[in-house]
């Protein structure tokens, strides 16, 4: 009796996970269909992406107030680099439905893609910024490390420009799964340089 009582309670425990599960996906699914949300979620986003925009424009205007004479250095560059890529994501999420719209397709993934290649390249330049003091307190030469960081930028930008073109070109479905798996990669490699010099 006690093992047969075990059992009903094993099964009603399971149905009541599995209601308890379906009805997170039909909230989900609701919320995932829904254009109010959408738009809510979208528009939350760009507010957030703004702010963050705002605060680097911010944060450049009072380096700049403080020390002119330097010009563009690294940290002027970082924070104007956040200012735009933040910008034109915050930009891009309030107009989403408009960017959707946009003939020939190959220019939606252009201007889709290009916020994320300039935030490479800004959290790329963050690396150089930290690979040079980490050269430099070991007293070794950071010569190559700029040529390398240019390097790099280019070799990245040219191969998602290939990319498009083919796209452009040829527009199938794989070489869109490319493209993303090729910036999927591109940020792995941003975030190893991360490790590599952010942690030391």
């Amino acid at each position: 009796m006690g093992r047969l009582f075990a059992v009903d309670a094993a099964a009603a425990s399971s149905a009541a996970a599995a209601a308890a599960l379906n009805g997170a996906v039909d909230w989900w699914k609701d919320v995932n269909d829904s254009p109010m949300w959408q738009d809510r979620i979208f528009h939350a986003l760009a507010v957030l992406y703004g702010i963050v925009s705002v605060v680097a424009l911010v944060q450049l205007i009072r380096i700049e107030c403080r020390v002119p004479e330097y010009g563009w250095t690294t940290q002027k560059v970082f924070h104007f680099l956040n200012f735009i890529v933040n910008g034109v994501r915050a930009i891009v999420f309030v107009l989403r439905r408009n960017v959707q719209l946009i003939q020939p397709e190959i220019l939606q993934h252009v201007v889709l893609d290009m916020p994320g290649l300039a935030f490479f390249t800004t959290y790329a330049l963050l690396v150089l910024f930290w690979a040079e003091i980490y050269y430099q307190a070991r007293a070794m030469s950071t010569d190559g490390l700029r040529p390398t960081f240019y390097w790099i930028n280019g070799v990245v930008y040219a191969i998602q420009i290939i990319l498009w073109l083919v796209l452009w070109w040829k527009p199938v479905r794989i070489m869109v799964i490319l493209s993303k798996m090729f910036f999927a990669g591109v940020s792995l490699f941003a975030a190893f340089g991360f490790l590599l010099y952010g942690g030391r």
